[in-house]
């Protein structure tokens, strides 16, 4: 596990400035002129002499240089739900990290309290950045010394993904592309890609292993497995020699076990967003209640059956992946608890969870939408030491909810 940054400050990528109200082209001044322009740069002398004394001044940012028993993971997509967890977990492990984010999904909320946690220099830097725009990630990737990079960002809605697939293209394939692009050009080859379960469209069979084949049927698993091919077919070339992790998620509840973070998704987002968000938004009264799509399902219940696994242990998933790759190897995981829950079980468990009385109203069923996903998570725990702990429907909503009760206008009410 890398070290803790030795506790230095940051220097500045900015040099000190002079900063007076003099005008040298009058010379109409006092007799003393001349002394005063001794002092002003006898101080400045003093000033830089002291700044060079201090522990860590370079000249450069810590962030701009690599440093022994010091790993330096780029989480894009840091300011959202699973990215900004992922970053609390890195930076309890001593990672030093770089969030780029453009906000459209993320928090800046999540951003500040990362910082208010983790303080000291050269252990968080957030940029705004889109990772549509190369120039930038190159740039990016010029000015900071990276070891890994964790990709997370990424519009994630499968409903929404069917009514805006080229965004979807856009946002996850296209930019995916640039992000390896960046890595290939500054020599940076560790990467963590997130994926989803949604590549594999609707498996004949379940349990859902790692070789079942791929036949996405939206905008957003078609997305993500062409960025998975992208990603697979650059590190057959003889260019590369990256250690790649992808994780393949089922569906994510939960948040922080000890309240610092949680699910914050943009209001007018609630209708494609996770069933826990639209859940708690019922439960506050944001909204007058709950929509289920699709009672007709070939299920138990006739609704959906989901494999729901808790953020803490997907992030653990994550920080697993990084300590295990290796160089010119790829790894493939489903990242799941095992276990189906149909959406009737979740919307009890929410108001069970909850204790409030929410309005469930039943519509026709998605575009896009499968069945029945649920995983077989033997390969990642043969090969990772891998098992979701937080497997208690109950006690993830409930924790859950609890961030949400104290943040009824996500991290606007911190």
């Amino acid at each position: 596990m890398p070290a803790t940054p030795r506790g230095r400050s940051q220097a500045r990528t900015t040099r000190p400035w002079i900063l007076s109200g003099m005008d040298f082209a009058d010379t109409r001044r006092k007799p003393n002129f001349t002394g005063k322009i001794a002092v002003a740069a006898a101080l400045t002398v003093m000033c830089i002499i002291v700044l060079k004394q201090s522990p860590g001044f370079s000249g450069t940012s810590l962030f701009s240089r690599h440093e022994i028993g010091v790993t330096h993971v780029l989480v894009t997509g840091g300011a959202g739900y699973i990215g900004s967890h992922a970053t609390l977990r890195l930076l309890k492990d001593n990672y030093r990290v770089t969030i780029v984010d453009n906000l459209s999904r993320g928090n800046m909320g999540a951003v500040r309290v990362l910082q208010r946690l983790f303080p000291l220099p050269g252990r968080l830097q957030f940029i705004y950045a889109d990772l549509g725009d190369a120039k930038a990630v190159n740039k990016i990737f010029s000015e900071n010394a990276f070891d890994a990079v964790m990709h997370f960002a990424a519009v994630a809605y499968v409903g929404e993904s069917t009514m805006e697939p080229l965004r979807y293209y856009h946002n996850i394939t296209s930019n995916t592309l640039t992000v390896l692009e960046a890595m290939a050009a500054h020599n940076v080859n560790t990467l963590i890609y997130s994926s989803t379960c949604a590549t594999y469209g609707e498996p004949d069979t379940m349990p859902i292993v790692e070789t079942t084949p791929q036949n996405p049927i939206n905008p957003y698993g078609k997305a993500k497995k062409m960025a998975e091919d992208i990603i697979l077919d650059f590190t057959k070339s003889k260019k590369s020699n990256m250690a790649v992790m992808i994780l393949r998620y089922f569906n994510v509840i939960g948040s922080d076990p000890e309240g610092r973070l949680g699910e914050a998704p943009r209001p007018e987002l609630r209708e494609h967003g996770r069933i826990s968000g639209a859940c708690f938004a019922a439960a506050l009264g944001i909204v007058p209640g709950l929509k289920v799509h699709g009672t007709d399902y070939r299920t138990a219940d006739g609704t959906c059956i989901r494999d729901y696994i808790d953020v803490t242990d997907l992030v653990d998933a994550h920080v697993k992946a990084l300590d295990k790759a290796q160089p010119g190897k790829v790894g493939i995981y489903n990242v799941g608890t095992g276990q189906g829950r149909s959406v009737k079980e979740f919307v009890e468990a929410c108001k069970k969870a909850t204790g409030a009385s929410i309005e469930v109203s039943y519509f026709t069923r998605r575009p896009g939408d499968y069945a029945e996903v649920y995983s077989d998570p033997s390969k990642i725990h043969r090969e990772l030491n891998w098992t979701a702990q937080y497997t208690d429907l109950g006690q993830s909503l409930s924790q859950a909810w609890k961030w949400q009760k104290d943040h009824p206008n996500g991290y606007g009410s911190a």
